[in-house]
């Protein structure tokens, strides 16, 4: 009896120690985060960082200042510029009009915009559009195309605009209107198309020179050109509501949404590895690396933000960074979301 107690006591305390180190494993993410955020160099960290996994939120954590000069810290409701996580709400919405027949992704444009002056608009589809193989420049319609559309990858913004105007011209209705929609549709509460009044629910962006100084900017100065691209206003916990809408059937059907999900061009980014990964519509697919990856980010140090926005089909984890900072050395532009990524993907919150 004496040794069935014994043994009865080691096992219970056995278990209770693999209980207690599987916790400490599972949350080791948490911790890690925490000591990573309050790092000072190679650079300081301004933003929030925001972890849900199947609706529950893992980490929510603001940490700065929504003005570097005034001092007002942060919080996690606070409201920043999607910068080009935006392209992806444009891309959904032009494929919801797919599903309808009312937009054909692999025609050229110019049959939804007969008056549009350039000749390229008779070789370019909506689906070159998207997917950044058009050969636009960035930000110039007027330059020639760099190549021929559907040759290689070219990342433009102002291919976002012109597939904005198609989605305008066949919907008839304007992009404020349906960004607006499509956020109450995924109870999206916090964000914005970025129109006078709200604009001012904006936290404040700051430009961090090469030098360690910085620029506080009073405001974004896009266009509402840019705005199907590069600019729009979210908070983290709703980009979490707008990934779990997306990824999960609410948004678009399994054929559209596959489309969305899937690449014919790759492309390297320095946030997900030096190989080059897929590009979908709007969304970089990361499928060589043994655990799916999709997400986007934003940067643009002349407004002073950026912004990360990752996705895991398989855990249904959101991982999302967002800072009202942007730094003018690229080389460090990412670390902060570079880390933040690499912890959640050594620990067990992907498992």
């Amino acid at each position: 009896m004496k040794h069935f107690f014994t043994l009865t006591c080691f096992v219970f305390l056995l278990f209770f120690t693999s209980c207690q180190s599987f916790g400490q494993t599972k949350a080791d993410y948490a911790a890690k985060i925490d000591s990573l955020i309050e790092l000072k160099n190679p650079r300081s960290f301004n933003g929030v960082v925001f972890i849900q996994q199947n609706g529950k939120i893992k980490y929510a954590k603001a940490y700065g200042y929504t003005d570097f000069n005034k001092k007002t810290a942060l919080k996690v409701t606070d409201k920043f510029s999607t910068m080009s996580i935006a392209k992806q709400f444009t891309a959904a919405l032009i494929l919801q009009e797919a599903e309808k027949g009312t937009i054909d992704l692999q025609i050229p444009i110019r049959r939804y915009l007969p008056d549009f002056k350039y000749s390229w608009a008779d070789t370019v589809t909506v689906h070159q559009l998207l997917n950044n193989t058009s050969g636009l420049s960035s930000e110039d319609l007027d330059k020639p195309l760099k190549f021929v559309p559907g040759t290689a990858f070219s990342y433009s913004n102002m291919g976002y605009y012109v597939a904005g105007l198609v989605l305008e011209k066949q919907t008839h209705k304007s992009f404020e209107q349906l960004v607006t929609a499509l956020f109450k549709k995924c109870q999206m509460n916090n964000s914005y198309y970025p129109n006078t009044v709200n604009s001012t629910f904006l936290v404040k962006g700051h430009t961090v020179k090469t030098d360690g100084t910085f620029k506080g900017n009073d405001k974004v100065n896009f266009e509402p050109t840019h705005y199907f691209g590069s600019h729009l206003i979210v908070t983290a916990p709703d980009l979490a509501k707008w990934n779990e809408c997306l990824h999960n059937g609410k948004i678009l059907k399994p054929a559209a949404y596959k489309m969305m999900t899937s690449y014919s061009i790759t492309n390297t980014h320095p946030l997900f590895s030096k190989n080059a990964i897929g590009y979908g519509y709007g969304l970089r697919i990361n499928d060589k690396e043994g655990l799916l990856e999709i997400g986007h980010t934003g940067f643009h140090p002349r407004e002073g933000f950026t912004a990360v926005n990752l996705y895991y089909p398989d855990s249904k984890t959101s991982i999302i960074v967002l800072e009202n900072q942007a730094n003018e050395n690229f080389d460090i532009a990412y670390y902060f979301e570079q880390q933040i990524r690499k912890i959640s993907k050594e620990s067990a919150l992907l498992k």
